[in-house]
């Protein structure tokens, strides 16, 4: 066991035996910005990183909210959740039946039925765009101070210009992590996953995701986004507020690729190149990014 799974597996020993269960035949499923393990009986439990227990909390009183309208939608087991032990936060699901990852023709019809939602009779809290971004620079461990000091300072542009984000669609519940890999294609259905960012805001910020993934990633076809955008009914690269959106996805994108080059070194080329593309120093988009983890 790599010392990474075996410390991630001994947070889990812990969770689990505080609720009455057993780690033994525990397996991991990814070990990544949540710790997600599956254990016998088709429950999967999610580790979140710390200080983000009000996350894990929101997820849950979300996903029972969905169940209550019938929305497709990652199930938390009926217990008292989530579960804190030494600092760290767990959540506890029913593990999906076999599938596939989605993409964003699965997607858009989940995102449309999401946001035709009414309000929740609960609170959720604004949408916070640029959470972790500043931390992330400032910590980053390979970034010059000259690159550090421009991407500060490029962050409280776009926090004024998010301020100011011109008249769009009516505002509602939006997932906050809107993107195919964020679905399950099942036998029968397709299921909505990762709810942690979920807060009310403007839609656009859900449809932001998938044009990026056209416009600055160049991993979707302008076809294949324009079945997106024919699928949910609109296309947010036609609004004028799209430009900031998408420029604070990037920043956030940049900003976690130097977090996870701290830990990575095999990422931080990448990490680099997107600071040189929002720089302006690598060309027009689209700038084929790459996926880190």
């Amino acid at each position: 066991m790599s010392p990474r799974i075996q410390e991630s597996f001994d947070v889990l020993e812990k969770i689990v035996q505080a609720v009455g269960l057993s780690p033994n035949g525990a397996e991991p499923i990814r070990l990544a910005e949540n710790d997600l393990w599956r254990l016998p009986g088709q429950v999967v439990v999610r580790i979140a990183r710390r200080g983000q227990s009000a996350a894990a909390a929101r997820e849950v009183q979300v996903t029972r909210w969905l169940a209550q309208n019938s929305v497709p939608a990652v199930r938390p087991l009926d217990m008292d959740q989530p579960v804190t032990v030494d600092g760290r936060t767990a959540t506890f699901w029913e593990e999906l039946p076999p599938h596939r990852a989605g993409d964003e023709s699965d997607l858009a019809p989940l995102l449309r039925r999401l946001h035709e939602l009414p309000s929740p009779p609960f609170t959720l809290g604004e949408i916070a765009p640029f959470v972790r971004i500043a931390d992330r620079i400032k910590s980053a461990q390979s970034v010059s101070q000259e690159d550090r000091g421009w991407l500060l300072r490029r962050l409280e542009e776009l926090q004024g210009a998010w301020k100011e984000l011109p008249h769009g669609l009516q505002q509602c519940v939006v997932h906050g992590d809107a993107w195919g890999g964020n679905t399950a294609v099942t036998l029968n259905n397709v299921i909505l996953m990762d709810f942690e960012r979920t807060a009310a805001g403007p839609p656009e910020w859900d449809l932001t995701s998938t044009a990026v993934a056209a416009d600055t990633f160049g991993k979707i076809s302008r076809t294949k986004y324009s079945k997106f955008c024919e699928k949910y009914g609109h296309d947010v690269m036609e609004w004028a507020g799209y430009p900031t959106l998408r420029d604070i996805r990037e920043l956030r994108l940049t900003s976690f690729a130097l977090q996870t080059a701290n830990d990575n070194p095999a990422t931080l080329e990448q990490a680099r190149y997107r600071i040189a593309c929002v720089r302006g120093l690598a060309g027009p988009r689209p700038w084929g990014w790459k996926a880190v983890a």
